[in-house]
């Protein structure tokens, strides 16, 4: 028996785990700054993800790394400003949780008191533990992050897809039991094969967001530079391009150029 969509006026935390258990998938889109996000909450998306990659989107660093707490605080301030409906999650940055559960709070709190945001992500399990269950302690909505983790980068050294094995499956599914038995709301799994998400989303109660995690999960989420088609050197097998903003945007600049050049822009109708 399938159950009536509900209009939510706003999306909460308590929203998601409803929509999880009405069988209604969650769309979650990253966004950086106030006239994407704008656009992508007019829309209808869920969850809007202020992600630390906008270390590569926005400033061009091949990793995620160097991206600071400021700089996510004011990603994440200029994305509250424009929404109305989206619930706004924040990534806290490498070197803001990982060795310190006091620090942990510490980047948590000033991340929801300075940018206004709803909640913030983390990447890691059992090894994070106590910086998580410290901002939880708070009041602070933590969404968890397991699978591939881009913040360890040079700890795995490559992008692959991860917990083929069985011994690191077994391991992110004790994780994502940890983090939910910790009150976690929600959890991303990026880049693992399609049967151990699904297997993972059955097995907890709390929502299951996938990147490159098959359809069997609670929802998905992609980086909006690449499913619009800004981004036309990132190909993964997961991403579906949804337009061709690249192509679209170097023809109408170009053009602009052209007509600048010609002196056909402006006309006598574009000026004052």
């Amino acid at each position: 028996m399938s159950v009536a969509k509900k209009d939510y006026k706003r999306i909460t935390t308590k929203s998601l785990i409803e929509m999880k258990a009405n069988g209604e998938k969650i769309s979650m889109l990253t966004a950086y700054d106030y006239t994407m996000a704008k656009i992508v909450d007019t829309a209808g998306i869920d969850v809007i993800l202020v992600g630390d990659s906008a270390s590569n989107v926005m400033a061009g660093h091949e990793t995620t790394l160097p991206i600071t707490l400021d700089q996510m605080i004011y990603h994440a301030s200029s994305v509250v400003r424009a929404i109305e409906r989206a619930l706004v999650v924040v990534d806290l940055p490498f070197g803001s949780y990982q060795s310190d559960p006091k620090e942990a709070l510490r980047s948590a709190i000033r991340i929801m008191k300075e940018s206004g945001g709803h909640a913030v992500k983390l990447e890691g399990g059992k090894e994070i533990k106590e910086s998580i269950k410290k901002i939880l302690n708070a009041g602070i909505p933590v969404m968890g992050h397991l699978g591939l983790t881009p913040q360890s980068i040079y700890k795995f050294g490559t992008y692959t897809v991860r917990a083929k094995e069985e011994e690191e499956a077994d391991k992110l599914i004790e994780d994502a039991k940890l983090l939910e038995r910790l009150g976690c709301f929600g959890l991303v799994l990026e880049k693992i094969p399609a049967h151990l998400a699904e297997k993972v989303a059955q097995s907890i109660s709390i929502p299951v967001i996938g990147i490159g995690a098959g359809g069997g999960v609670d929802g998905q989420v992609l980086v909006i530079h690449d499913m619009l088609g800004m981004n036309n050197e990132f190909s993964p097998r997961f991403l579906r391009r949804y337009m061709n903003l690249y192509e679209g945007m170097t023809t109408a600049i170009g053009q602009y150029v052209a007509d600048v050049k010609s002196s056909d822009f402006p006309n006598s109708s574009e000026q004052y």
